[in-house]
């Protein structure tokens, strides 16, 4: 089985990995990787290529990183990338985490894997959520920020729209109370890479058949993109919700307050059921224990602080250089 894989972030990259481990022992491939474009990282902004990329690199594995695959869009060089995916012969594509939107053309271009239907499967997606629920771009976040108790890997057939072809393989994985999107990330990766594996053996094998999921209903949820203005808490909003959303932006867009004309980055709190009559975003206390805010519903304690340029702290230790008074308000314009 020859197999072209796409994916950009370390999320794709461990099941990359997955897939090198397993190539020898299962006859397979891999004789082409796409991922993004390099970008800007670090305190210098040097260019740096994505984990996907630096993987495939150092074993040996040809890298494509056209910045789109639309030839309507990218011209000339999405048709010379989407001519080096034909030219490789694959039988099946698989994506993870890629990035870019992949055109019918390229979904078209493998030979496929043949189906017990007579049908031939040529794109797998390893989809971080259990399908219907939380399609889109941000499953993960969406997920904790929601409060589900649970999430998990789809290894689902690619078509044309998004996240809504037949489902092959799919396993749960609980969300921990104290699961940010960067732990939870973390282990479904892992999940995710073991599941490929298990899936592109068994659809060899001729042992899947997708099935395929609800149109629309109540199961069917979308988890729109992270953008960088949600970590601006509300303080009008329940503690348990305020608790959930900073686990949910962390590392991306991160919670944050007003606080002294700067924005204060809040890592971690704790939503506690206790009433208070002071305004929303109100300090109430501030001690080794933490920051205690009023909210709509509640009191948050923020647990872990930076402010802008510093070092993550925990509470104890950003108080000893930063004092936060009982009856000031976060919240208000930075």
């Amino acid at each position: 089985m020859r197999i072209v894989f796409a994916g950009t972030p370390e999320f794709a990259a461990r099941a990359l990995a997955a897939l090198i481990a397993a190539a020898p022992a299962q006859g397979w491939s891999l004789p082409l990787v796409l991922s993004q474009p390099d970008r800007p990282a670090g305190r210098g902004m040097r260019l740096m290529p994505a984990p996907v990329k630096a993987l495939a690199q150092a074993h040996g594995i040809e890298v494509a990183t056209p910045p789109t695959l639309s030839i309507k869009r990218g011209g000339a060089a999405a048709e010379a990338a989407q001519a080096q995916l034909r030219a490789v012969r694959p039988d099946v594509l698989v994506v993870a985490a890629y990035g870019l939107i992949l055109p019918q053309a390229v979904l078209d271009a493998p030979a496929g894997l043949a189906q017990d239907d007579g049908a031939r499967l040529t794109a797998l997606n390893i989809h971080a959520s259990l399908l219907p629920r939380w399609r889109g771009a941000a499953p993960i976040a969406r997920a904790i920020e929601a409060g589900d108790a649970a999430t998990g890997i789809t290894i689902m057939q690619m078509e044309a729209g998004l996240d809504t072809g037949p489902m092959l393989l799919a396993r749960s994985a609980a969300i921990d109370p104290d699961d940010t999107t960067a732990t939870l990330t973390a282990r479904l990766a892992e999940l995710g890479a073991e599941l490929i594996v298990a899936a592109l053996h068994a659809v060899a094998a001729g042992r899947l058949r997708g099935r395929p999921q609800p149109a629309d209903g109540p199961s069917v949820t979308y988890a729109h993109k992270l953008a960088k203005d949600e970590g601006r808490l509300d303080f009008t909003q329940p503690a348990a919700r305020l608790a959930r959303q900073v686990r949910a932006f962390d590392p991306f867009p991160v919670a944050s307050a007003p606080w002294r004309g700067e924005a204060l980055r809040i890592w971690r709190a704790q939503a506690l059921d206790q009433a208070t009559a002071a305004a929303p975003g109100t300090v109430l206390q501030a001690d080794a224990t933490g920051v205690r805010v009023a909210t709509g519903h509640g009191i948050l304690l923020l647990q872990e602080l930076q402010r802008a340029g510093g070092r993550r702290l925990a509470a104890r230790d950003f108080l000893a250089g930063n004092a936060l008074v009982p009856g000031e308000r976060l919240g208000a314009s930075a």
